[in-house]
């Protein structure tokens, strides 16, 4: 399986309806969402998504999911080319990151997920296999063994 880092930073992008999104989650409602993915043109519909807190505590993983459609471009005047690239994708997990993780930033830092750079400046990072393995086992202890659901209801679309 191919997994992927998304990235989100409060600073950047405060996200008040995520508390209601993670209640929505843990309730089994199919919540989808469209996340910017950086650069990253190689996310394909079934791949993996973990999406990571960065720049404020509590930092570390806090949600994952299943990515329904490959990176697409999206008018956008504040960049350089005009578009920023999204995927859509379909959460599994999610937790309101404003109050936890459940993987935090200091356990990434131990082997074997040390071998992965987590504090990406952009999303859509590839997260390698040996780190990918660790940390689908340790999620799946943490939060219980899902199906993969490609269909979810639209939700408000972040800026990440």
């Amino acid at each position: 399986m191919t997994a992927f880092l998304l990235i989100w930073s409060p600073k950047k992008w405060p996200w008040p309806e995520l508390p209601d999104l993670a209640r929505r989650v843990a309730d089994g409602v199919a919540v989808a969402d469209v996340w910017g993915c950086g650069t990253a043109r190689g996310l394909m519909p079934g791949d993996r998504v973990f999406v990571h807190r960065v720049s404020q505590e509590p930092k570390g993983v806090f949600a994952s999911g299943w990515v329904t459609r490959a990176p697409y471009e999206v008018p956008d005047t504040g960049s350089k080319r005009g578009y920023r690239l999204c995927i859509d994708f379909a959460y599994d997990w999610l937790v309101d990151a404003h109050e936890k993780v459940v993987v935090t930033r200091d356990e990434l830092r131990a082997h074997p997920f040390s071998v992965q750079t987590w504090d990406a400046q952009m999303s859509g990072t590839l997260i390698k296999p040996m780190a990918e393995g660790a940390l689908e086992k340790l999620w799946t202890e943490r939060t219980g063994r899902r199906s993969r659901s490609p269909s979810a209801s639209a939700a408000p679309p972040p800026s990440a």
